[in-house]
């Protein structure tokens, strides 16, 4: 009788992979690896994901998904920055992975080739939706609030995974770029005034 595949092997190597990779980031990530974590053999991982890339890919989505759930459960877009700061510093391998594989393996002419289809940003969608549900609707839909949030907040993200804030330090920064989010998120005519 000949064996039957399991429905929830590509789930069980993609956690794996997510394991490794939160461990060890780059170096860690190998397909034998990968099937040592999932308790299953090589040749089944190569049927499920063609190659190395396949597996960032499939992993990339799957963070930028648990990123976004953290930003959709907040009550408030505050609460979502906050969330998006603590999972890009609990999760530095991940973050890295979000922000420096992205091009590579969506957008570059080889990942266009081969087909990728990226799943958007859906943390950023989240964020519109909390802004839009706070702030009310705006001409440009917030995306020059957006994108200042993203560039303060990212901006902190990895100056603190990078350790370019030392520990004495890194409080009074947290105050800042709290102060300074909250100070984004004001209305529009209060964020003028002095």
């Amino acid at each position: 009788m000949p064996r039957r595949p399991d429905p929830d092997l590509e789930a069980l190597i993609l956690k794996a992979a997510q394991k490794l990779w939160r461990k060890g980031g780059e170096k860690a990530l190998t397909m034998r690896a990968v099937a040592r974590e999932a308790r299953t053999n090589t040749p089944s991982v190569y049927r499920r994901f063609r190659t190395r890339e396949d597996i960032l890919r499939a992993l990339l989505q799957r963070i930028r998904l648990e990123l976004a759930a953290q930003v959709e459960s907040a009550a408030t877009p505050q609460e979502g920055c906050e969330r998006f700061l603590e999972f890009a510093v609990s999760h530095p391998h991940e973050y890295l992975l979000l922000h420096q594989r992205d091009y590579e393996l969506f957008h570059s002419p080889r990942a266009i080739r081969a087909g990728a289809k990226s799943a958007g940003r859906p943390s950023r969608e989240a964020m519109r939706r909390k802004l839009l549900e706070t702030l009310g609707p705006a001409p440009d839909n917030h995306e020059e609030l957006l994108m200042a949030l993203w560039v303060v907040l990212h901006g902190m993200a990895m100056l603190l995974i990078e350790k370019k804030i030392g520990p004495k330090e890194a409080a009074e920064a947290q105050r800042v770029v709290t102060a300074l989010v909250a100070r984004l998120l004001q209305p529009q005519g209060s964020r003028t005034g002095s």
